[in-house]
């Protein structure tokens, strides 16, 4: 996996390759209670504690020069219950492993995002999420989650115990404490058609809202220094099933996304002055395509090439204008953008520090490859968000700090005055928490 690539001297790296720490120490529990004492065994020694999942976040969310806690050995599934439809799983696993698991025992998650390598608790604590039309991140189909506090105790929360830690805590940012499980709502399996296919950008931009409501889940990838797009259009199916064939699915998901895009962004990253020509014939050597599968199969696709992230949450009704000035300031500015730009949705959810709190939401995530400059663009782009209200991804790069999020968060107050109560002596802080949550 190399997400967690952690050299003999300690250092710890994370999956961008844009964020390098050294932990005073690393603990791998394989216990609640044994993490439970390593966090009282910080608070003891003076040192700050932070758990890091597999290092897929591109901001130092998870960085610590204190206690590193690796949850590799805290996975697996603890629980399931078919009266209740939730599955109870170690905070450590990955995302891939509990989506196989699921799917042999007849279950699947309602959505999820385009990557699975995160663990769980990481992908939650951060946000991450899929696009859908009714259904939200992958914190939201979250029912109940287990909790070590800064005091070493261990609080189990949900919509009836504990119930104003649960609302925060879904999405904490490792702010509150560290996650040791996670009670998912899961459904019986279903199939999903998907269904890809190459539009101009002007059509996708004129057509969003029906493109939006007449689909389960939509999303789409513009490629800049084009008008052309790909879309995506996931809709439940009562099949049969119509995999995408192994030879069809390598060529592609691995020659075409990955190996060729590969050297694609290896070229572009030396010669940037062909990356428009680039961007031309990569938009235009997709072609539509049909399949049907159970859900993680499509919702999901592997990510061989490595690359830095922005990713903001704009007001739905907002997404157009951003996306058009986005567009405008790519052309304007002479930058040389390699990476197509995403484009996914998600209904309004009752979390406090979720990007899509309290309103329907538009995300826009920008990328660059690994190893190019992207302050420029990143920059310029958030420029743009910002001045409609985007609230950024907390596992994305960003610069936005404690001032700004106070303002954007209507709920923003509730949450830090829940960690003033549940860490007062800000056990779990670092820089990043510093900035965006303040002192």
């Amino acid at each position: 996996m190399g997400s967690t690539a952690s050299g003999k001297s300690g250092t710890w790296r994370n999956w961008g390759g844009n964020v390098t720490v050294r932990p005073a120490r690393e603990v791998t529990p394989a216990s609640v209670d044994e993490l439970a004492a390593a966090v009282r065994q910080a608070a003891e020694d003076g040192l700050k504690v932070k758990a890091v999942g597999s290092g897929h976040s591109f901001t130092a969310i998870a960085a610590t020069d204190g206690v590193s806690i690796r949850p590799q050995l805290l996975t697996g599934i603890r629980n399931i219950d078919r009266r209740a439809m939730t599955v109870t799983v170690e905070a450590g696993t990955p995302l891939k492993r509990l989506n196989v698991a699921l799917a042999r025992e007849g279950l699947s998650l309602t959505n999820m995002g385009d990557i699975m390598e995160q663990t769980v608790s990481g992908a939650t604590s951060t946000g991450t999420h899929g696009t859908g039309r009714e259904s939200a991140s992958l914190a939201a189909q979250i029912k109940e989650l287990e909790l070590v506090t800064a005091d070493g105790s261990v609080l189990t929360c949900s919509e009836k115990e504990n119930p104003e830690v649960f609302t925060a805590a879904r999405l904490g940012l490792g702010a509150l404490g560290i996650v040791t499980a996670i009670t998912f709502a899961v459904e019986p399996v279903f199939l999903l058609a998907a269904r890809e296919e190459p539009m101009p950008l002007d059509r996708v931009l004129a057509e969003f809202d029906q493109l939006r409501t007449e689909n389960e889940h939509f999303e789409f990838y513009w490629f800049p220094h084009t008008g052309n797009t790909n879309t995506k259009r996931n809709n439940r199916s009562a099949g049969p099933p119509q995999p995408v064939s192994r030879l069809a699915g390598w060529f592609e998901d691995e020659f075409l996304s990955n190996g060729v895009f590969h050297g694609a962004q290896l070229l572009g990253r030396a010669a940037p002055a062909v990356v428009p020509t680039i961007a031309r014939i990569s938009s235009t050597a997709l072609s539509a395509r049909t399949y049907t599968d159970i859900p993680y199969k499509v919702f999901t696709s592997p990510r061989r090439v490595r690359f830095v992230e922005m990713e903001y949450a704009v007001p739905r009704e907002a997404l157009v204008d951003t996306l058009r000035e986005l567009k405008a300031m790519v052309e304007r500015s002479g930058l040389k953008v390699n990476f197509p730009v995403e484009v996914r949705t998600a209904p309004a959810d009752d979390i406090a520090l979720s990007t899509a709190s309290a309103r329907d939401s538009a995300y826009i995530a920008v990328h660059m490859f690994r190893g190019t400059p992207y302050q420029a663009y990143f920059t310029a782009a958030e420029r743009i968000f910002v001045a409609h209200e985007g609230r950024p991804h907390w596992g994305k790069v960003h610069t936005r700090d404690a001032e700004y999020f106070a303002k954007a968060y209507p709920r923003f107050g509730e949450f830090t005055a829940l960690r003033d109560r549940l860490d007062p002596n800000r056990l779990f802080q670092n820089d990043y928490l510093r900035r965006v949550l303040g002192q």
